[in-house]
């Protein structure tokens, strides 16, 4: 999750993103859509220089608001990407979709959940190449955690019991508590975090940088690693900002408030990283 970004999935907001009622989506308010497209652009061009190849995702996804997040469809690995399900049952249909433009643009489909898993990609993250964290919450349940273990069987797969926060309607995935950004080197916020979880990370040797409690609500601990130790994440966070600099990182910012802080989801939400190096 943090070697070199060389390809990566996008998708530009439609008009399925300027909702008429944001309370339905969990959204603080409704989006300014073309201000969300300005936004989205200037994210875009961010991406291309720093060296990755970006793709669109044109399919149109009418009411699917959150259909910008393309995180949460899919988890990718080294055979190909396992198309998920997500948990979030208004993101229904997102998962088919990517499917569709995966095999246009020739990735590889490994294989796809089904039954009663649910798991979406925030709460996937891999601590490093044979080790993936599945977040259990609202979002990715047991079932969706055994049938990752049945397709990932080269993959040591680790449950991390998530809070319940705020409730169900909410959107706290694991990736909303830690980002890692370079080989020992993951932001957090510890408070959510549970206990087995921050020694796991300990025993495995990574520093962490602690995002402050002002800092959450701004989503500081959301950041998407372009590089090992550069980074990119949603301005306004200076204090998270200064200590991943001290932390030797490279960061960069993007205006989010419509994208992002209206719609609960950062910079490696946006994304779906397809290929690093």
């Amino acid at each position: 999750m943090f070697e070199p970004l060389r390809r990566v999935l996008v998708k530009r907001p439609d008009e399925a993103f300027a909702v008429d009622d944001p309370v339905r989506w969990h959204y603080t308010s409704r989006p300014d859509l073309e201000e969300a497209r300005r936004e989205h652009d200037a994210l875009v061009e961010i991406l291309i220089a720093a060296g990755a190849e970006v793709i669109d995702h044109p399919e149109p996804q009418p009411d699917r608001a959150d259909a910008i997040f393309v995180f949460d469809p899919a988890l990718i690995t080294d055979r190909g990407a396992v198309i998920l399900r997500m948990g979030k049952e208004l993101r229904r249909g997102e998962e088919a979709a990517m499917a569709r433009r995966f095999r246009e643009i020739g990735v590889p489909i490994l294989a796809e959940l089904g039954g009663e898993a649910t798991a979406e990609g925030g709460d996937l993250l891999w601590l490093d190449s044979k080790t993936l964290a599945v977040g259990q919450g609202f979002r990715t349940n047991a079932e969706g955690l055994r049938q990752l273990r049945e397709i990932l069987t080269d993959v040591e797969v680790l449950p991390v019991d998530l809070p319940y926060f705020t409730g169900p309607e909410a959107c706290l995935h694991l990736l909303s508590l830690i980002s890692i950004v370079d080989r020992d080197l993951a932001v957090v916020y510890p408070p959510l975090m549970p206990v087995t979880f921050w020694r796991t990370l300990q025993d495995r040797g990574f520093r962490l940088v602690e995002v402050p409690e002002e800092e959450f609500a701004t989503m500081a601990p959301n950041v998407l690693a372009l590089a090992p130790r550069k980074c990119l994440m949603i301005e306004g966070n200076p204090v998270t900002r200064r200590r991943l600099e001290e932390a030797g990182c490279e960061v960069l910012t993007y205006r989010g408030r419509e994208i992002s802080l209206k719609a609960e989801g950062g910079p490696t939400c946006l994304t779906r990283p397809i290929w690093r190096t």
